[in-house]
């Protein structure tokens, strides 16, 4: 199927999400205050869910439209789909 329009974006924002981890394993390594390591587990999960939906969304978009037996009036189903992914 090929590479998609999101993922260069996806790949930058795992890298971040990498580094961040990084910097919280240090925090966890230094005795930091849980508070502010909790914040930031926060903010890394946030992160890595928002790259997760952009994915989900962009395959619906990319390959399930691109299926031979896809019929573009079924669009507002297409939409539904994406809509009920924020609950994964």
């Amino acid at each position: 199927m090929g590479t998609h329009a999101s993922h260069p974006a996806i790949i930058k924002r795992l890298k971040r999400v990498e580094g961040h981890l990084r910097s919280v394993i240090g925090m966890l390594e230094e005795h930091r205050p849980c508070a502010d390591i909790a914040q930031q587990m926060q903010a890394i999960e946030s992160a890595i869910t928002k790259a997760k939906k952009t994915l989900i969304h962009d395959h619906i978009d990319h390959c399930l439209e691109q299926t031979p037996s896809f019929d573009r009036t079924n669009r507002k189903s297409i939409e539904a789909l994406k809509g009920i992914t924020k609950y994964l």
